[in-house]
């Protein structure tokens, strides 16, 4: 089989495209034939190495992770053997590759009708949108600011927080297309956030303040969001773009504020049985077409440092495939 790996760090040159043998599912573990993965942000600070700030970092020979879809080829030890010839949806490491091995407590099973797409976000990004909404204990009629709006997690996260009854939201991007896509998808007001005046744009569209903020980008980004919160707002972090982690003032959270932090493996590990539920609640709400994702390119799997070139460009909305 073909796989993916880079043993330097660097730019997308690096991913080297190479011949492997099929890996063997362990104890807990499914084989997967590769029908598409989708490419994260994540995997291209991961793949520059130590230098793209201290939460990215990963040692050598380097297996990135992916949001895989795929039919269970194998199963391992302990594992259901009905799982065989179903097909699922997976966060999987070494996740570039024609086979793929995956945990099974955590697979999403895709239903009959969904495309690559759609499924991609089954394992990872749309529980994560939706457990951020609720981490941010968001009320009817709230005002929303999420930040990167156009990207895999953002652009579900809008979509939700309309759905789960979201007064007005507010969504930040780059570019102007980009903009025009974080309207698409259900954003009240769109703001590029690279402009030097984009919390007084914030601030003009939601004068008392917003109730929540949803930030991966960190840096400065996140210290204006701070001061954009109403009283009794709440912001959650999930993420880290910039490769700042920040020192958050006391100050500020004595305006009533609070700011709490997010990760998925945490939550898989602390309430498991919660975040099994909210898989299944996502895959109801593709199924029913009340969510869904634009694939801005599907490429094949040799061609994954192209993917890589237009995720570090800035340039796609919604997600980037690669497929065997």
């Amino acid at each position: 089989m073909r796989r993916v790996r880079y043993y330097e760090y660097g730019g997308p040159e690096v991913l080297t495209v190479e011949d492997a043998d099929q890996p063997v599912p362990q104890a807990g573990q499914v084989l997967l034939r590769v029908e598409a993965i989708g490419v994260n942000f994540a995997d291209t600070r991961f793949r520059r190495g130590p230098g793209s700030g201290s939460i990215f970092q990963r040692p050598l020979p380097g297996r990135p992770t992916g949001d895989v879809v795929g039919t269970v080829a194998r199963v391992g030890p302990g594992v259901d053997p009905r799982l065989a010839g179903r097909r699922v949806a997976a966060l999987a490491e070494d996740a570039y590759a024609d086979y793929v091995v995956a945990e099974a407590s955590w697979l999403a099973a895709v239903p009959d009708h969904l495309d690559s797409g759609d499924a991609s976000m089954l394992a990872m990004s749309a529980p994560v949108a939706l457990r951020i909404l609720r981490a941010a204990q968001l009320n009817p009629g709230d005002t929303v600011l999420i930040h990167a709006a156009a990207g895999g997690i953002g652009h579900l996260a809008v979509q939700l927080a309309r759905f789960l009854g979201a007064g007005t939201v507010i969504g930040t991007a780059r570019s102007a297309h980009k903009l025009d896509f974080v309207h698409s998808v259900g954003a009240d007001v769109a703001i590029d956030y690279a402009q030097p005046d984009w919390p007084d744009q914030v601030r003009a569209a939601a004068p008392g303040g917003v109730d929540v903020v949803l930030d991966a980008v960190g840096g400065p980004v996140l210290q204006s969001s701070l001061d954009l919160l109403a009283p009794f707002g709440r912001a959650v972090v999930y993420g880290a773009a910039t490769g700042e982690l920040e020192q958050i003032p006391v100050a500020k959270l004595f305006a009533l504020r609070s700011v709490v932090g997010f990760n998925l493996t945490a939550w898989r590990r602390t309430a498991p049985d919660l975040a099994r539920q909210e898989m299944d609640e996502i895959t109801g709400l593709f199924a029913a077409g009340h969510l869904s994702t634009t694939v801005h390119a599907d490429l094949p799997l040799t061609r994954a440092a192209t993917a890589h070139e237009l995720i570090e460009a800035r340039s796609h909305t919604g997600r980037i495939l690669l497929s065997p």
